[in-house]
């Protein structure tokens, strides 16, 4: 087979900064560069304004208040704040915490060593593989896993590996009924679909500059003012910054980025959730076509949830191949950038976590790739991947038959 140039699929671990972003960054490198922190010089208060006007971008583009954002270095710090945040500050009350088993490790660890140090935690089955709703949870669990010490939920938007889309303004309502807090980690989710903070209900949500065509470095929580009040202890001080809730200069450049990436994703998503629908569909129906044994892994492509929305992410696509290791697959295929399991997991050996807590096997698991598809990428793209990822299974499929 002859050798296509490289092809990135990865969009799941990072994006491409659009060159948009790019432009509007660079005056904040070499040109207006003061501190916002320092008032009384014209550099700190033009750096000052460009954050406030980034905040409102971010905050309308989320249907939230401006001072409901707080800015993080990303998603993964954004979610330590949030879980650690709330579970320090409110152990009087509780120490029991709720999620779910499929969660990204951003979120696992951070309970993992609250659970070393005194805290329950319960993580929560999702449905099972081969299932046309696999991956999804249940509200009804949520709200039977809840107890009079329950302090926090956290559940994932949208998933990093099968892209299923939670039903996230039910589980809230189970959760506000209770009066137990809701974060959610919405990496995958904000820019890609429609993230509206008030409809969802959530208390906290993470998100990050990298998935979203923005650069690296940049993330934010968001914390719902309002009654009743949402109380957590910093985790980063020493400054002052952001009212003291996350110490630390403000990344001028990196939020000014962030706030033209996803206003550009807000303004664009209409026909750009349609167009990677259909790219993925073409990828899973080719792959289907020229490759047996195909097993798809998370909801089905076209599966709504019962409030009619989509059930999987628009570009998200992870399937399995039966008889094949996913890293030698990928080794196989080295000129197309996909990934076998999280990519920030993938230090970590074994299968995915995500795909045994839907009941896959361990061999099954390992066969996998996950294809996140963007902005960048076109149907000739996908008709390579294709070529490319047949070739590589019928080549290894029969080496290891010998």
């Amino acid at each position: 087979m002859t050798k296509h140039p490289p092809i990135y699929m990865d969009n799941h671990a990072t994006t491409r900064t659009d060159p948009r972003v790019v432009e509007a960054m660079l005056p904040y490198f070499s040109e207006t560069y003061g501190n916002p922190g320092s008032v009384g010089h014209s550099f700190g208060e033009e750096a000052h304004e460009a954050v406030e006007i980034a905040t409102g971008s971010i905050a309308e583009c989320l249907h939230a208040d401006p001072r409901e954002i707080i800015f993080t270095s990303g998603a993964t710090e954004s979610n330590n704040l949030a879980i650690r945040g709330v579970a320090e500050r409110n152990q009087r009350r509780g120490k029991h915490l709720v999620s779910v088993r499929t969660e990204h490790r951003a979120v696992l660890e951070p309970l993992e060593r609250l659970g070393q140090s005194g805290y329950t935690v319960t993580l929560l089955d999702v449905e099972q593989h081969g299932s046309s709703q696999a991956g999804w949870l249940d509200p009804e669990r949520v709200a039977e896993a809840l107890q009079d010490d329950t302090i926090l939920v956290s559940v994932m938007l949208a998933n990093n590996e099968i892209g299923v889309i939670q039903s996230l303004a039910e589980i809230a309502a189970v959760c506000r009924h209770s009066g137990v807090l809701l974060h959610c980690d919405a990496t995958q989710a904000v820019g890609k679909i429609p993230v509206d903070v008030r409809e969802l209900g959530v208390d906290l949500m993470s998100f990050s500059g990298h998935k979203i065509y923005g650069p690296k470095g940049i993330g934010a929580l968001y914390v719902r003012q309002g009654s009743p009040i949402v109380r957590y202890s910093p985790q980063i001080t020493g400054g002052g910054q952001q009212g003291g809730r996350r110490s630390g200069t403000l990344n001028v450049p990196g939020i000014v980025g962030m706030a033209k990436a996803l206003q550009l994703c807000v303004e664009e998503m209409p026909t750009e959730m349609e167009r990677l629908a259909d790219l993925r569909d073409r990828l899973l129906t080719n792959l289907q076509d020229r490759v047996t044994c195909v097993s798809l892994c998370g909801p089905a492509t076209g599966e709504r949830s019962a409030a009619g929305g989509r059930l999987r992410l628009p570009g998200n696509l992870d399937v399995a191949f039966g008889d094949i290791d996913g890293e030698a697959l990928i080794m196989e295929i080295g000129n197309l950038a996909v990934s076998s399991g999280a990519t920030c997991s993938s230090h970590e050996p074994g299968p995915s976590h995500v795909l045994l807590a839907l009941g896959l096997g361990e061999d099954l698991a390992r066969s996998s790739l996950r294809f996140g598809l963007g902005r960048f990428n076109t149907s000739a793209e996908v008709d390579l991947a294709v070529e490319s990822v047949s070739h590589a299974v019928e080549k290894l499929r029969k080496l290891g038959a010998r």
